[in-house]
């Protein structure tokens, strides 16, 4: 059995939590909508096998007006053309925060999201993918549980119903 590190100090994770708090401030004061936070959040946790919040996050998107699609090809996003520009940088920034030991890839990313993003929705997207990171490893760490949501649409008992 793991500690839920979140649960034996509070405090920290309190202070995470907080954290959290100011970086979506930050990022709506600087035009990265709730959908594009939840991108990178998701992106992130895809990256990083993070059951617990990719849970958490793709509810968290559907509840922003995310489209089931998006969040469907999320982990393939360059091949698809349903993100926006400024969805698409943000990502590529949070990529490369996320995996950062690829300097030419870092140094792409950035040469993209200066073409796009704001000075203000650069340093958003890569405190949302820092703050989503933390999280990610809080999570793993506790090996905090994903149960079956039995009141979510098209499901029963967890699991999905098929299209026929």
């Amino acid at each position: 059995m793991r500690i839920f590190i979140d649960k034996q100090s509070p405090k920290a994770f309190h202070a995470l939590r907080q954290t959290a708090e100011a970086v979506r401030t930050v990022a709506a004061e600087a035009g990265l909508d709730r959908t594009a936070v939840e991108l990178i959040n998701l992106r992130v946790s895809q990256m990083n096998g993070c059951a617990y919040c990719l849970d958490t996050h793709t509810r968290a998107a559907l509840r922003a007006g995310e489209s089931t699609q998006r969040l469907g090809v999320l982990a393939a996003w360059r091949d698809t053309e349903v993100f926006s520009p400024t969805e698409r940088a943000a990502l590529e920034l949070a990529e490369a925060t996320t995996d950062p030991s690829d300097s030419v890839r870092q140094q792409s990313a950035y040469e993209t999201a200066r073409q796009v993003l704001t000075d203000d929705q650069i340093s958003a997207a890569i405190w949302v993918a820092v703050t989503i990171n933390a999280f990610n490893r809080v999570s793993i760490m506790s090996k905090h549980p994903v149960r079956a949501n039995r009141d979510a649409p098209g499901e029963k008992s967890g699991v999905p119903l098929s299209d026929g």
